[in-house]
């Protein structure tokens, strides 16, 4: 007889699981002295000296798309989201002019966006931008692993945490309704945290002295959990298996948790100084939770306390408190301001909106850029890649996505740039009421996105030709 999954008591299965998530925090390698680092390495089974060549990812997504009123239209020459021109000569529009000081730091990107996709409808494509998957508009929701994870997989062991994973709304969302940026292998998304304050204590606030009888505890349940789970895959039906299989992994994932998290658990907590920062601060002050945000995944990156993080801004579609991060430039909710460019400075207005969001990353680039490196030569942004950009550009269009690729110039990359392969006939306007935009075929084709992966990947040191099964890298990029 076959027993089916979702009959059985599983609170010992959550309760085991539970442990492992709720693991307390250790600290930070970053002002370790070189035995500790050494020490750290070796269990670990690292290279020490490798381990300080620190390369970072971060990776930010807002949702709603972009202002991209016509070459006809008034608006265009002001408050176009793309930039006007093409390769090194190009000039920023006023929704874009607070890069002009990075401009040698910014490659800006058009053309580009997942083939899987091109024909869903933009709100339902957040949870595709880091994994290139065929999430599809309804039926059968799969997912596939995403680029930060792909990295986190590959420097995560060197670091207290292997990536971390922000949003403003906080947890996983919906399919094609993602709160997180975040997929791992299985193509499950990892909850966002939200609360400011919560990602602080977890960084840098230590929150008891029994962290290795806990980690001794957590490892027998885990031991106890695998042994169970592998006696009752035999009694299981083929899809039960396969649901049975996508546990044991998560597991298995949470074992290796706590492996490295025993190789931490005495080593000392970094100390920062947060005089300017208010952890109790919420989206209902919209311009300073932005700031806070990016603040800490500044100073986890400083500390290297990781050296992957993401933070995605905001859902799509209006739900959740994300859309009201408007109210930080005098309007009301975001997604409101791209329907409602046909009204009277209905593009200036949406410009203005999406000018806060890049005056927000344009503020966390600065503080990479004037902080140098702890671990080597240069800038924190010298050695920091930095993906910005939406899975939609013009109304619920998911093609020619608006893509900004920032920093790492240590690892290679060569800035001060527009990439444009949508040229000069990119869909835009204001809808007519007709069929939208993402309805249609498209009139010219993209760029895969996963070529501007693959090349960033490289350029991170993995030896990879591929990204979601389609290969080739982006020359223009390095």
């Amino acid at each position: 007889m076959k027993l089916n999954l979702d009959s059985l008591d599983r609170r010992r299965f959550l309760r085991g699981a539970g442990v492992a998530l709720a693991l307390p925090v250790f600290g930070s390698a970053a002002k370790l002295d070189a035995g500790a680092v050494s020490q750290v390495a070796e269990a670990a089974g690292l290279d020490a000296n490798a381990s300080r060549k620190v390369k970072r990812l971060g990776c930010f997504y807002f949702p709603d798309g972009v202002p991209m009123p016509l070459a006809e239209d008034p608006a265009y020459q002001d408050w176009s989201w793309f930039p006007h021109g093409n390769g090194s000569d190009f000039r920023y529009t006023k929704c874009m002019e607070v890069f002009e000081p990075l401009r040698d730091q910014i490659t800006v990107l058009s053309g580009f966006s997942h083939p899987d996709v091109r024909q869903v409808h933009g709100h339902s494509n957040a949870d595709q931008f880091l994994t290139a998957a065929a999430t599809g508009s309804d039926g059968p929701y799969k997912n596939s692993i995403s680029l930060d994870q792909v990295y986190a997989n590959h420097v995560g062991d060197q670091t207290r945490f292997s990536s971390l994973v922000l949003s403003t709304d906080g947890g996983t969302g919906t399919p094609r309704g993602t709160h997180t940026m975040s997929f791992t292998r299985t193509g499950r998304a990892i909850p966002a945290e939200h609360r400011p304050k919560r990602v602080f204590d977890m960084l840098f606030v230590k929150e008891d002295a029994d962290a290795a009888r806990r980690l001794a505890l957590s490892k027998s349940a885990l031991d106890e959990l695998l042994a169970d789970a592998k006696r009752l895959r035999n009694d299981l039906g083929g899809d039960d298996r396969e649901r049975l299989d996508e546990y044991l992994d998560s597991v298995r994932q949470a074992e290796k948790r706590v492996e490295k998290a025993k190789l931490w658990v005495n080593t000392p907590l970094p100390k920062v100084e947060v005089n300017d920062l208010d952890l109790e601060v919420s989206p209902e002050d919209p311009q300073r939770y932005v700031q806070t945000m990016f603040e800490l995944i500044y100073l986890a990156f400083r500390t290297d306390s990781t050296r992957v993080a993401t933070y995605q801004i905001g859902r799509e579609n209006a739900f959740g408190i994300s859309d009201r991060l408007a109210r930080a430039v005098g309007f009301n909710l975001a997604h409101a301001l791209s329907h409602e460019t046909k009204q009277p400075g209905g593009w200036e207005r949406f410009s203005t909106y999406c000018g806060f969001l890049n005056r927000e990353f344009c503020r966390f680039m600065t503080r990479l850029q004037e902080t140098p490196e702890p671990a080597g030569q240069g800038t924190m942004l010298d050695n920091t890649l930095l993906l910005f950009g939406s899975a939609s550009s013009a109304f619920h269009l998911s093609q020619n996505y608006p893509v900004i690729l920032a920093g790492g110039k240590a690892m290679g990359f060569k800035h001060g740039q527009y990439v444009n392969y949508a040229g000069s006939g990119a869909v835009g306007g204001s809808w007519d009421g007709k069929p939208e935009p993402w309805m249609k075929e498209p009139e010219k084709e993209d760029q895969p996105l996963t070529k501007v992966f693959v090349t960033m990947l490289q350029q991170l040191g993995l030896e990879t030709e591929s990204f979601a099964g389609r290969t080739g890298g982006l020359s223009d990029l390095v």
